[in-house]
């Protein structure tokens, strides 16, 4: 059963990771440059992802259908908050204010967008995915708001900054609260297929797209000095402690099969990419963040195959 499942999940990563490939490419041979590479990202970020939510949303949800819906953003500031306490259990191994800063956004921040909907995407049946998307979204509503003003505060430390609300704001944080107003005015009872049919036809290009940006983004990564030590103690502590711990706390609790399968992708997820461009923007000296966005999804190719597969192996999703 892990082996049929293990096979499943592999060959879903593989398929991910291989689009990932062609953005590395793309970047490392120049046919995408740093200017092409921040085009197409955002490209994503303010387009064709705030265009898919839009779509999925209007088009599958519904407040009777999902009357919990607000439980998913507390879902996800409880898992970053998970990941900011075992950071912080091994945060006393690394010496430097700065680098135990840039340590613990590594396990607080994952990779919650691009990965899981891609994965989503090629691991469930076609009648599971369109509420997973919605769970992922209603997910990301909570995670964006947390990542994009606590986030920005871990990793800006000292810069004596003010925080920026507008920053919290971004395009699928409004995309979300946009489509859920949509929805509850009734307006999206009078969407004609006219105009849902080719905004439809762009969200989808968020996926393979998406792949490429992550895929860029690691080609991008200048490795030197690698802290062995600190990303032994990471991967060891967002890859292997923190999905085991919801795994028995969601096969403890039986937890609705999709629900739980949201938990575990997530909590396995590498460090999400976008802690770089925080550090760029910022001007912070990039101690770990780009060793560990590296290393983390290159170990994650292994690890998040071993969780999911353990999770199938414990749960059927009907």
């Amino acid at each position: 059963m892990f082996l049929e499942s293990f096979k499943i999940t592999g060959l879903a990563i593989c398929q991910i990771f291989l689009l990932g490939i062609i953005g590395y490419f793309l970047v490392k041979k120049n046919i995408l440059g740093a200017d092409g590479l921040n085009s197409l990202s955002r490209l994503v970020i303010e387009i064709t992802l705030p265009i898919m939510i839009f779509c999925q949303l209007i088009k599958g949800f519904s407040f009777s259908l999902y009357p919990d819906w607000w439980i998913f953003p507390l879902i996800s500031i409880a898992i970053t908050v998970a990941g900011l306490a075992v950071g912080a259990a091994f945060s006393g191994f690394i010496k430097g204010v700065q680098h135990k800063l840039q340590f613990l956004s590594l396990i607080t921040f994952q990779n919650s967008g691009y990965l899981p909907l891609v994965l989503t995407a090629a691991l469930l049946p076609k009648e599971k995915q369109e509420p997973m998307f919605i769970y992922l979204f209603l997910f990301l509503l909570g995670f964006n708001l947390v990542m994009w003003s606590f986030g920005v505060y871990m990793l800006s430390f000292h810069q004596n900054k003010k925080f920026e609300l507008a920053s919290v704001f971004s395009p699928p944080v409004v995309a979300t609260l946009f489509s859920l107003l949509f929805i509850f005015l009734g307006l999206n009872r009078f969407m004609p297929q006219l105009v849902l049919k080719p905004l439809a036809m762009i969200g989808e290009c968020t996926l393979p797209l998406a792949m490429f940006v992550v895929g860029g983004n690691l080609a991008e990564i200048r490795l030197k000095n690698i802290d062995i030590k600190a990303i032994s103690l990471l991967t060891l502590a967002k890859l292997i402690i923190l999905p085991a711990l919801g795994l028995l706390l969601v096969t403890k609790f039986k937890l609705n099969p999709l629900l739980g399968l949201l938990i575990i992708m997530q909590l396995v997820m590498p460090p999400a990419t976008s802690l770089s461009l925080i550090i760029r923007h910022y001007k912070k000296e990039d101690l770990l963040i780009s060793q560990g966005i590296f290393f983390g999804h290159i170990a994650s190719i292994l690890i998040i195959p071993i969780f999911l597969s353990l999770y199938f192996m414990l749960v059927v999703i009907q």
